[in-house]
């Protein structure tokens, strides 16, 4: 960790995180027309969003500022890797971390990790099968499009809402903060597959007002106090490859795991690496 990142990463343990993003959530569902265009503006301008890949390019068109930075994109910006055993990309976004689960245990960064069983709520049953399987974690920037989608078919089995903190999820702060994303709230959803259990953990981070799905709706807020789940048995939701399973209202991490030997990522598929929703980013081996 350098001062740097100490700088920017020591404040957030005083701060208030829930309360902060619960005000955020107020001001980016204003549907005050000065002020949402006002950030709009500001947050194309400062980010360079690409403005040409949404459905509906004009930044005053947007109800809110939450419409805007949950906008859809259009039908022919992003493909869909589509051959037998593709593992498709989850959302827009950069590389944190790819590789192996070693004993259950998760690289967050250089001398930091965590276990699946913490990123998992606690169940070392539901953990189980990811103990020596595979995983990445991708970055969404707020240029990026936050919607997420399916890595491959699935047919939903469990869901689980963590509550926990709301630490920044940039690069400083994973560098920083021990257990980072075993730490903040986050929504789990565990699906079945032709290759096995496949989990999808979509970490909450400050100033994440919410955190949707498309079975569900908004999972959070509010927050809780304890772990809860959902059991999907007698018709439980069936997701293609490509098609959308959740959103955050406001950018943080999607991390993406699998059990052993089952699958690999691309060889391309490293720290910093920058990925389009979409793209092949493994193959499945079984």
């Amino acid at each position: 960790m350098t001062f740097k990142e100490s700088l920017t990463t020591l404040p957030q343990y005083i701060l208030p995180h829930h309360p902060l993003s619960r005000l955020m959530r107020q001001l980016t569902h204003s549907k005050n027309k000065a002020w949402k265009n006002l950030f709009i503006k500001q947050i194309v301008s400062h980010y360079g969003v690409n403005m040409d890949e949404a459905k509906d390019s004009s930044v005053n068109s947007y109800a809110s500022f939450n419409q805007f930075f949950t906008r859809e994109l259009k039908a022919d910006v992003r493909t869909t890797a589509n051959n037998k055993g593709d593992i498709a990309c989850p959302a827009d976004g950069a590389v944190s971390q790819a590789g192996d689960i070693t004993e259950g245990n998760i690289i967050q960064a250089k001398g930091k990790s965590y276990t699946a069983v913490d990123l998992l709520g606690g169940d070392e049953q539901r953990a189980a099968p990811f103990k020596n399987g595979k995983f990445t974690t991708i970055y969404l920037s707020p240029k990026d499009y936050h919607r997420l989608h399916m890595p491959l078919d699935g047919t939903l089995k469990e869901m689980i809402h963590v509550p926990g903190r709301l630490f920044s999820v940039n690069a400083a702060t994973a560098n920083s903060v021990p257990r980072l994303f075993a730490r903040n709230e986050r929504v789990v959803a565990i699906f079945d597959t032709e290759i096995g259990p496949m989990a999808l953990v979509l970490v909450g981070a400050i100033f994440v007002a919410s955190i949707e799905t498309v079975w569900h709706g908004e999972v959070t807020p509010p927050t809780a106090k304890e772990v809860q789940t959902w059991q999907y048995t007698d018709n439980a939701p069936h997701l293609k490859r490509g098609e959308e399973m959740g959103r955050f209202n406001m950018g943080s991490t999607i991390i993406v795991l699998y059990g052993n030997d089952v699958m690999n990522w691309e060889d391309r598929l490293v720290a910093g690496k920058k990925v389009q929703l979409g793209e092949k980013i493994g193959q499945t081996s079984v």
